[in-house]
């Protein structure tokens, strides 16, 4: 792995890369702020976003959700995109959630995004109706369409979307029912999304690690010091499902952004 700065939005910083050792040309950027980083996050997405629909005349992309997403969705809907040509898929969300709860991705997503841009469509997932059914649904819309731009962050467990360790990086379903471990539930609690743990939903829907590699670029938003480990095992150690985001390693668009606090363990060479 290589390492060189550069002067970012006006701070000195690093930017971590792997050096064109294939498949992988990830870059790691990391910013002094969470605030900073999705600044940096959203503008790079922007960017890719418009050259989609300069060359293709139209996008689709991947949206996420969680806190580590706060800073960059508020970024990416002051950025100045067409986005009556924009389709959007709803990447994960719980099993049996109403919209009207506080912990519910779909009121996440159209109260941060959604609702603030003139999307051309978006696509929810529902976890209040028959799974099976459900999953069935998406599979069938995302088949029609290439993802050009995926947003998304990492867990603390490790975890890409809601594939929990080991994830199966075998299946090609686009969308998947995952069991959440105890560790993603402790996190979804610790974030201040449900009243207890046991109150965290067992079972989601996910979109699966193989569909997200599927994506043209991906844009991966992930502050805070509780995901230092995740960060350092995903990206300095080798690929496997015991540590789904490592899958990253496998792309050839990731740009991961990262704030001082969840690059404080990563290796500086």
């Amino acid at each position: 792995m290589c390492v060189r700065t550069h002067n970012l939005l006006g701070r000195q910083v690093f930017l971590y890369y792997f050096c064109r050792l294939k498949p992988t040309e990830m870059e790691i950027f990391i910013h002094q702020t969470k605030e900073e980083l999705g600044k940096a996050a959203a503008l790079q997405g922007a960017r890719l976003i418009r050259g989609s629909l300069k060359k293709m005349g139209r996008a689709t992309i991947i949206v996420a959700t969680g806190a580590s997403q706060f800073e960059m969705l508020s970024a990416l809907i002051k950025e100045e995109i067409d986005w009556s040509r924009v389709t959007g898929f709803h990447l994960d969300e719980y099993i049996g959630i109403p919209l009207t709860h506080p912990a519910s991705f779909r009121k996440y997503l159209k109260e941060r995004f959604v609702d603030l841009v003139p999307l051309k469509a978006f696509h929810y997932i529902n976890g209040e109706v028959d799974p099976a059914t459900e999953v069935g649904r998406l599979n069938g819309l995302i088949a029609q369409h290439h993802i050009d731009v995926a947003f998304i962050g990492i867990g603390e467990n490790g975890h890409l979307a809601f594939n929990d360790p080991p994830a199966d990086f075998e299946t090609t379903a686009p969308y998947i029912e995952v069991e959440l471990d105890r560790d993603c539930r402790q996190q979804q609690y610790n974030e201040g999304w449900f009243p207890s743990v046991e109150e965290v939903p067992r079972r989601a829907i996910s979109m699966s690690v193989n569909q997200i590699l599927k994506s043209g670029s991906i844009i991966c938003t992930v502050p805070d010091k509780r995901k230092a480990d995740a960060v350092k095992r995903a990206t300095e150690n080798g690929v496997t499902p015991d540590v789904p985001a490592s899958a990253l390693k496998l792309h050839k668009s990731v740009f991961l952004y990262l704030d001082r606090e969840s690059s404080s363990t990563l290796q500086r060479l």
